[in-house]
C-alpha cells in the first residue's frame, strides 16, 4: 500500500533524492516518514511535517547539537539515543542546509 501523500514529506524527500543522486538509495516508508538507506544503512528521513531525521555518527552528536539547529531526535517520549538528530522544517529550506545534513549523514552511512 502506499503512503499518503504529504506534500511537506514528498517536496522534502524529492529533494533529497536529487542530493543522492549516482548513489545506491533505497527507500522506506515508515511511521508516514519516508527514509533513505545509503548502502543499506539510514541516512536520512523526510519526515511528515518536512522535518528531517539525520543519523550521524555517534562522535559528532553533541558536537552538532551546539553549534546547528538540531536537536536530539525523540520517538514518543524517549530520546533515540546518540547519533539521531532532529531538524526542523525552517532549517532545510536552503539548498544548501539541506545539503550539509545529507553529506553529514553520509559520513557514517557510507
Amino acid at each position: 500500500m502506499a503512503a499518503a501523500e504529504r506534500p511537506a514529506r514528498d517536496a522534502l524527500a524529492a529533494r533529497i533524492r536529487e542530493l543522492l543522486d549516482g548513489r545506491v538509495v533505497r527507500e522506506v516508508s515508515m511511521f508516514g516518514s519516508r527514509a533513505f538507506m545509503v548502502d543499506e544503512r539510514m541516512a536520512v528521513t523526510a519526515g511528515k511535517d518536512g522535518e528531517l531525521l539525520v543519523h550521524v555518527a555517534p562522535s559528532r552528536h553533541a558536537e552538532l547539537i551546539e553549534s546547528t539547529a538540531a536537536e536530539q531526535a525523540f520517538m514518543g517520549e524517549r530520546t533515540m539515543g546518540p547519533g539521531w538528530l532532529h531538524v526542523a522544517p525552517e532549517h532545510v529550506q536552503a539548498e544548501d542546509a539541506l545539503q550539509f545534513w545529507v553529506d553529514v549523514s553520509l559520513e557514517r552511512a557510507g
